[in-house]
C-alpha cells in the first residue's frame, strides 16, 4: 500500500510549488516535509525584494548563490518553500510574501494561522 500524498492546508493534494528554482525539503518541487526537517520548509511563497532583504539581516542570505548546495540564490518573483517560522516572522513585521495555498503543506498549520496565510494568498477567488 502506498502512503497517502501530502496534504495542503484545505487538506487536498498538495500542489508543487517549484521546479525553477527547484525547491523543497527534498528538493523535488514540492513542500513536502518530515520528522527531519526541523525548520518545517513548508510554506510556498513568492519571494519579494522587501522579504529577501528582511531575511537576509536575519541571517538567512537567499540572494547569493550557492552553487556547491546546487543553491542558485532567488529573486523577487520566486517561487521557495519557507520554513513556517520564517514566514510568520516576516508577517508579523509587515513583510510576508504572498503565498500559494495550494502548494503549502497543511503542516504549516501548527505554526501559522489559516487566515494569516489567506490574507497573502495569491490562489483564492
Amino acid at each position: 500500500m502506498s502512503p497517502e500524498p501530502a496534504r495542503n492546508v484545505f487538506g487536498e493534494p498538495l500542489a508543487d510549488c517549484s521546479h525553477a528554482p527547484l525547491t523543497g525539503w527534498f528538493r523535488d518541487g514540492c513542500c513536502n516535509t518530515d520528522a527531519h526537517d526541523r525548520g518545517l520548509h513548508t510554506v510556498c511563497a513568492v519571494v519579494t525584494a522587501d522579504f529577501l532583504e528582511f531575511s537576509r539581516a536575519r541571517g538567512n542570505d537567499l540572494v547569493t548563490p550557492v552553487p556547491e548546495a546546487g543553491f542558485p540564490g532567488l529573486k523577487p518573483g520566486d517561487r521557495w518553500c519557507l520554513c513556517a517560522a520564517r514566514w510568520r516572522e516576516a508577517f508579523e513585521a509587515g513583510v510576508a510574501p504572498k503565498v500559494a495555498l495550494a502548494a503549502t503543506h497543511e503542516s504549516t498549520l501548527r505554526a501559522v494561522p489559516l487566515e494569516s496565510l489567506k490574507r497573502h494568498a495569491i490562489d483564492l477567488a
